[in-house]
This record gives structure tokens, C-alpha cells and sequence, in this order.
């Protein structure tokens, strides 16, 4: 049974580990912080097999990565925020990325071969209730919409309800909003394939959703699974709007086909068999040449970006920690 210290975010909960062979110990991250590796070993009673990295969209949690004995392996998802995620990445085995077109930016001592993706998924497993509720709304936004913290957001919702007064923008539990509506709507303000993609879909909800890149249009297909419209084009989306509105049996059959498709690829198990075959793909050699080439990895990648968190948090334990990290002591 192979041991996996699995540092922060515990997505695909995992499925089914020990079907796979693994077994996981869960080291969660709610707050920044610095990890070593014997913080690992106390967490795990000993040295793990592997070690996952998790998103947690905070500061890099582990310093001395680049010197862990064991496989590393580096799950970033929000790299369309963190512009320093492909360096931090230099010092493991492996980067699962879930932006496709950010896979290059992390192609420097990484090779093709420990670059892998790793599309999102709908991380609340909903299922589509097995009687259908009536329809109340036209047209659903589900989400958080703050004039301070989500402005672009905020705007655009503003706009389109003046435009659309059938627009209605709830917050709660997305399996039970999303089947109430017609039509679920998805905004992208970083123009990322996110997350609430397969969320609706998932809950067997006909999705109109920006056009974006990361490999969305190699996943689900335009006016098969979902549908599309160019990224803040208030006039052709109230146009695709009303023409999903008016044809129940396109509408239907597009939410269909959408939930299918997730049902067949896109649920945790598949994106948590994936993850243990990368994780299987890394070799000796893998980490044996990185930890070969761990001083020039620190000061060629870690270096600066923990001086700049040094910095940061002047003063404070933590930045006392990165400081430490920086100068390898």
C-alpha cells in the first residue's frame, strides 16, 4: 500500500484509494504557513511514499521541496491569479495544471512528460434530482456578487438584468438551485475554464458559458453539451438566451447531453484515476535528477520569490521562515 502525504485542498476526496493501492494521509491547509520536511514525516509517523500538493491558493506552504527524498507532485489550479506558481513548480517531480494554456509557463526545468492536465471537475458531486422540480427562473446566476470583491462580476450582472429583468441571482446550495432554472449562466472574469462549468453540468443544467480557452472546447462541444458566447458580449448572450428560452426540445436535449458527458469523464473518480497514473509516470530518475540539481533549483527558482515573502511579512514568524528558506539555512 503506498503512502501518499496529501498538503492542503483534499479534492476528489479521494475516491476509492485504497481500490488503488494508496493510502492517504490528509495534512489540510486553512491558513498561510511554512511546512518542512520533517513536518511531513511527524504528520505521516514517518516518510511517505509520495507527497501531493494540493491548491490552497495561499503562499507556498512547503519550503525545501526541491530536497524532499520522495516523489513531489503539484496540483495547481489557480495559476490564472498566481503568477508564481510555474516557478514554485520547478522544485517538484510533477505539475498537474488545470489551465491548459498555462501549461508552457511551466515547462522550464520541468519537461513535457512532468507537465501534465488536469481539467477541473464538479467538486460538490451533485446529481440531478431524480424527479425534476418545476422551472421558476428564465435565466439563473448562482454565486457570490460583490461590488468590493467581485466587481467585473457585479457590473456585468448589473447590466445584463437591466437588459434581461428575467435574470435572477441567487446564493446557495448549486444542486438545488440549478435545476429550478431554464437556462444556468457562468461568467469567467479571468477568462478561466472554471469550476462552476461542470457544477451545472453536473446537475443536468443547459449552461451558457463564456468562450474561453484551457482546453474547454476539446472537453464539452458548443450547442452539443453547452453553449457558448463570446466573453462579455452582452448582446449575443441575451440573443442565445432568448433562443434557448424559445426551444424547449433544443434546450433540454443540450442539458442532456451535458450531464452525459460528465457522467461519463468529468466526475472526481476520473480526475482521481488520473492523478494516480501520473503519479505513477514519475521515475527514479525524476527525482534523483532533482535532487541532483537542488541548489540550482533554489537559486535559480525559490530564492527570490521567498525573499519577496520574507519581506511580505516582515517581522513575523512567517517571514522569518522564508527568510530562513531563502538563504538555505
Amino acid at each position: 500500500m503506498k503512502r501518499i502525504a496529501w498538503v492542503g485542498g483534499y479534492y476528489f476526496r479521494p475516491h476509492n484509494a485504497k481500490k488503488h493501492g494508496v493510502d492517504v494521509v490528509n495534512i489540510p491547509i486553512t491558513d498561510p504557513t511554512v511546512m518542512t520536511w520533517d513536518t511531513i514525516l511527524a504528520h505521516c509517523n514517518g516518510e511517505p511514499d509520495i507527497l501531493l500538493y494540493t491548491d490552497r491558493s495561499v503562499p507556498p506552504p512547503l519550503v525545501g521541496i526541491e530536497n524532499f527524498p520522495c516523489p513531489t507532485v503539484f496540483y495547481a489550479i489557480d495559476s490564472h491569479i498566481h503568477s508564481w506558481y510555474p516557478m514554485y513548480a520547478q522544485a517538484f517531480d510533477l505539475a498537474l495544471i488545470s489551465l491548459r494554456d498555462h501549461m508552457p509557463r511551466f515547462r522550464q526545468r520541468l519537461t513535457d512528460k512532468q507537465v501534465l492536465w488536469l481539467p477541473p471537475y464538479p467538486i460538490r458531486e451533485e446529481q440531478p434530482p431524480t424527479q425534476l422540480p418545476k422551472k421558476d427562473w428564465d435565466l439563473l446566476f448562482a454565486g457570490n456578487v460583490d461590488k468590493e470583491t467581485t466587481p467585473e462580476r457585479y457590473e456585468f450582472l448589473k447590466e445584463l438584468k437591466a437588459r434581461f429583468p428575467n435574470l435572477v441571482i441567487k446564493q446557495g446550495i448549486f444542486e438545488e438551485l440549478f435545476p429550478r432554472a431554464k437556462v444556468v449562466l457562468n461568467i469567467a472574469e479571468h477568462g478561466d475554464l472554471n469550476f462552476r462549468v461542470f457544477e451545472a453540468l453536473a446537475t443536468g443544467a443547459c449552461l451558457v458559458t463564456p468562450e474561453v480557452g484551457h482546453g474547454q472546447s476539446l472537453l464539452f462541444t458548443n450547442n452539443k453539451h453547452l453553449v457558448t458566447y463570446p466573453a462579455n458580449d452582452m448582446d449575443q448572450l441575451i440573443e442565445t438566451v432568448c433562443e434557448l428560452l424559445d426551444d424547449d426540445a433544443r434546450r433540454e436535449a443540450i442539458a442532456k447531453a451535458g450531464l452525459d458527458e460528465v457522467n461519463a469523464k468529468h466526475r472526481p473518480m476520473h480526475r482521481f484515476k488520473t492523478l494516480m497514473d501520473a503519479m505513477d509516470s514519475i521515475s527514479d530518475e525524476d527525482v534523483h535528477d532533482r535532487l541532483k540539481n537542488a541548489s540550482h533549483i533554489h537559486t535559480k527558482y525559490l530564492k527570490l520569490l521567498y525573499l519577496h515573502l520574507a519581506e511580505a511579512y516582515t517581522d513575523t514568524e512567517l517571514g522569518n521562515a522564508y527568510l530562513k528558506a531563502a538563504l538555505n539555512k
